[in-house]
C-alpha cells in the first residue's frame, strides 16, 4: 500500500486515468515534465504540506487549431502534446489533469494553483480559451469554476 504523498498521487493518478490501458492518453514521465516545463514554466504545479505533494496540476498550452483538433476527436490527448510546437504564442490552455488527495480536496489548492499558473501563461501569451477532457464530475465542475474565474470560454471534450 503506497504510503508517502507521493506514491498516494502516483497511485491516484493510476487509478484514475488507467493510463497503462489506454495509449492515447499522455503518459507523463521525465522527458514529458522537461517539454512541458520547456512549454511553458506554469505548466506543472504542486501543493506539497511539508510532507510531499498533496496535489498536482498539469496544463498544457496550445494553439486554437490544436484544441479544436482536440475537442472535435480529431486527435487525442497524446497527440496533441506531441502537436504542440514549442517557442510560439499560445491561444489555449488545456486543463489536463488535476489530482488532489482526498482528504485535502475542497480546500481550495488546485483553484489556487490553477488561477497562478494560468496567470503566469497569461502573462506571456493572449490565452483566448480553456478546454477540458473530463473525467469525474468534480473536475469538469471545477473546470468550469476556473473559466468563469479567469473570464475565458470552456470547452469540453466528450468521451
Amino acid at each position: 500500500m503506497p504510503s508517502s504523498n507521493f506514491e498516494r498521487l502516483v497511485a491516484l493518478a493510476n487509478k484514475v486515468f488507467d493510463i497503462k490501458n489506454d495509449p492515447s492518453q499522455l503518459n507523463v514521465n521525465e522527458d514529458v515534465l522537461k517539454r512541458l516545463k520547456s512549454i511553458h514554466p506554469a505548466t506543472i504545479s504542486e501543493f506539497d504540506n511539508g510532507n510531499g505533494p498533496v496535489a498536482w496540476l498539469l496544463l498544457i498550452p496550445t494553439t486554437i487549431e490544436i484544441m479544436n483538433r482536440f475537442i472535435s476527436g480529431t486527435i487525442n490527448e497524446r497527440e496533441l502534446y506531441e502537436l504542440t510546437p514549442t517557442g510560439i504564442k499560445y491561444e489555449a490552455i488545456y486543463l489536463c489533469s488535476a489530482l488532489v488527495l482526498e482528504e485535502y480536496r475542497r480546500k481550495g489548492i488546485i483553484k489556487t494553483l490553477a488561477l497562478n499558473a494560468i496567470k503566469r501563461i497569461q502573462s506571456n501569451h493572449p490565452i483566448k480559451a480553456l478546454f477540458v477532457w473530463p473525467f469525474s464530475s468534480e473536475g469538469n465542475k471545477a473546470a468550469e469554476m476556473i473559466s468563469t474565474l479567469v473570464s475565458l470560454p470552456l470547452y469540453s471534450r466528450k468521451s
